[in-house]
C-alpha cells in the first residue's frame, strides 16, 4: 500500500501540474460587457435622443426668427497730400505737421469709434432702444446693442457692420445709422492727416493774425520819422524779422517733435543744431544793427515786430490753405460700398442644427447614465462593494441632515 502510494504521488503531482490554474477574478469591464449594456438599453438610447431632438425642433418653431443686415464701407484713407511735397521749401515749418501724420492702423481706430459710447448713446436716443429692448438702464441697452451688432475690419480694408434683429427693416436701418453717426462723429474730430494739419495751422494762423494786428496798430502809433526813413529800414529789418520768425517756427517744430521722437533721435539732433545756428546768426545780426536814438529805436523795434508777425502769418496762411485743399480733395470721408437692405432670409434660429445638437447631447447623456447605473448595480452584488455603497449612502444622508440643521 505504501509502495503504491509512493509510486502514485509523482503521477498525481504531474497531473495536478498539467491542470490549468484558476484565474483570478478580473474586475475590469470588457468590451463585450459594455456592448451588452448598450444592447440592453437600446430602446432608451435610441428613442430618448430622438424624442429630445423632435421636442427641440418643435420649440425652435416658436422662436422668433432673427434677420441680419450687412453694410460695408471704406474708411477715410491716409494719402500723400500736396502739402507734403512743399514742406521742404518752408524750412523750419517743414516739421510742424510731423506730429499729425497718419495712423498705423486706421481701420481698428474706426471700429473703436463705431463701438464707442458716444455712437451707441446716439443710436439709443435715435431709435429709443431702451423701450425696444425693455431695459431700465442705458448701460443695459448698450450691452444689448453691442450683442446685436457685430463690427469687423477685414484684410481688404473694408469695415463690415452686421446688424441682427427680429425686424428685418429695423436691422437694415440700424446698420446704416451706424455709418451716419460715424460721419457725424468724424465731423467733430480731426482724424485724417489733412484735417489734423488744418486744425493745427488754423489755430496758429489765428494767433499770428491777432498779434499782427496789434503790431500794426503799435507801428502806426509810433509815428514816422524822416531820418529813420532815409536809412531804408525795410531792407535790414525785414531780414532780421524773417530770421526771428524762422527761429520761432523752429522752436515750434522741436516742441512738436518731442511728442513722437526722443532727444537722441538723429532728426531731433539735427533740428537742435539748426536752431542753434539760427540763434547765433540772430545774435550777430542784432550786434551789427546800428544804434538809434530812443524815438527812432522805438519805431524800428515796432517795425521789426510788424515784419516778424507778418512773416509768421504768411507762412501759416500758406500751410492752412494747403491743408484745406487736401481736406477737400479727400471728398466724402466715408465711402459706402454696400448699403444695408432688409434681408430676405433669416440667420437664426437654425432649426436643423438645434435638433441635431440636442439629439447628440441627449444620446451622450443617456449613454453615460446607463453606464453609471450598470456600474452601481454590479458593485452592489459583492458584499464588499455593497458595504462601501451603504457607507457612502449613510455619509451622504448625514451630510444632508447636518446641512439642513445648520440652515434651520
Amino acid at each position: 500500500m505504501s509502495q503504491n502510494a509512493n509510486m502514485s504521488s509523482p503521477e498525481v503531482i504531474a497531473s495536478e501540474a498539467r491542470q490549468p490554474m484558476p484565474l483570478e477574478e478580473d474586475d475590469e469591464i470588457s468590451l463585450l460587457d459594455l456592448l451588452q449594456v448598450v444592447v440592453d438599453n437600446l430602446r432608451l438610447l435610441v428613442l430618448g435622443p430622438l424624442a429630445a431632438g423632435l421636442l427641440a425642433l418643435g420649440i425652435s418653431f416658436s422662436i422668433a426668427p432673427t434677420f441680419t443686415a450687412t453694410t460695408k464701407f471704406l474708411p477715410p484713407q491716409q494719402q500723400q497730400s500736396a502739402a507734403a511735397s512743399m514742406l521742404a521749401s518752408l524750412g523750419a515749418l517743414g516739421g510742424l505737421a510731423g506730429a499729425a501724420t497718419g495712423i498705423k492702423n486706421p481701420n481698428d481706430q474706426f471700429v473703436a469709434f463705431l463701438q464707442s459710447r458716444t455712437v451707441q448713446d446716439a443710436l439709443i436716443d435715435r431709435f429709443k432702444l431702451m423701450d425696444r429692448y425693455e431695459v431700465e438702464f442705458r448701460d443695459s441697452a448698450r450691452k444689448t446693442l453691442g450683442g446685436n451688432v457685430k463690427i469687423s475690419s477685414g484684410k481688404d480694408g473694408l469695415i463690415t457692420i452686421d446688424s441682427s434683429d427680429t425686424d428685418k427693416v429695423f436691422a437694415a436701418q440700424l446698420a446704416n445709422a451706424y455709418v451716419e453717426e460715424l460721419r457725424t462723429l468724424l465731423g467733430r474730430l480731426a482724424i485724417t492727416e489733412a484735417q489734423q494739419r488744418r486744425v493745427f495751422f488754423e489755430k496758429q494762423l489765428n494767433d499770428a493774425k491777432d498779434k499782427l494786428v496789434k503790431a500794426e496798430l503799435a507801428l502806426k502809433a509810433s509815428g514816422v520819422n524822416s531820418n529813420v526813413l532815409k536809412t531804408d529800414p525795410a531792407a535790414a529789418i525785414e531780414g532780421l524779422a524773417r530770421l526771428k520768425a524762422t527761429i520761432a517756427a523752429q522752436e515750434i517744430k522741436l516742441a512738436s517733435m518731442r511728442g513722437y521722437l526722443t532727444e537722441s533721435a538723429p532728426d531731433f539732433k539735427q533740428a537742435q543744431t539748426e536752431l542753434s545756428a539760427m540763434r547765433q546768426q540772430l545774435s550777430r545780426a542784432e550786434a551789427a544793427e546800428p544804434n538809434n536814438n530812443s524815438k527812432d529805436g522805438d519805431y524800428v523795434s515796432k517795425f521789426r515786430d510788424f515784419k516778424y508777425y507778418e512773416t509768421l502769418f504768411e507762412l501759416f496762411a500758406k500751410q492752412y490753405e494747403m491743408a484745406r485743399i487736401d481736406e477737400s480733395r479727400e471728398g466724402a470721408v466715408i465711402q459706402v460700398l454696400d448699403v444695408a437692405v432688409p434681408p430676405e432670409l433669416k440667420t437664426k434660429p437654425k432649426k436643423a442644427l438645434i435638433a441635431m445638437l440636442t439629439t447628440l447631447a441627449t444620446g451622450f447623456a443617456l449613454l453615460l447614465f446607463v453606464f453609471i447605473r450598470q456600474a452601481l448595480n454590479n458593485a452592489g452584488r459583492t458584499p464588499e462593494s455593497a458595504e462601501k455603497l451603504a457607507q457612502l449612502h449613510r455619509a451622504w444622508a448625514a451630510a444632508i441632515g447636518k446641512r439642513g440643521k445648520s440652515t434651520s
